[in-house]
């Protein structure tokens, strides 16, 4: 377990710092690469969305024909 904690900070470690770098060495000016970040989050989210309700949808189904009584023979 302390292994795998470990191995998750090193992870969101390297995230934070990698981020960083790259917002200091961008070619671009904050304001354009700020407004580029916040659209690509906003996508990001958009698309988890989408296949979070098509998933909901697609286990929904599935619950309801479970639900449903089985013929006996």
């Amino acid at each position: 377990m302390r292994r795998m904690f470990g191995f998750l900070i090193g992870i969101f470690t390297g995230a934070l710092v990698g981020s960083v770098i790259a917002l200091l060495l961008a070619p671009e000016s904050g304001e354009q690469l700020r407004g580029q970040l916040r659209d690509r989050g906003q996508n990001f989210f958009t698309d988890i969305r989408h296949t979070a309700d098509a998933r909901r949808i697609e286990l929904r189904g599935r619950l309801e024909s479970l639900r449903t009584p089985r013929e006996e023979f």
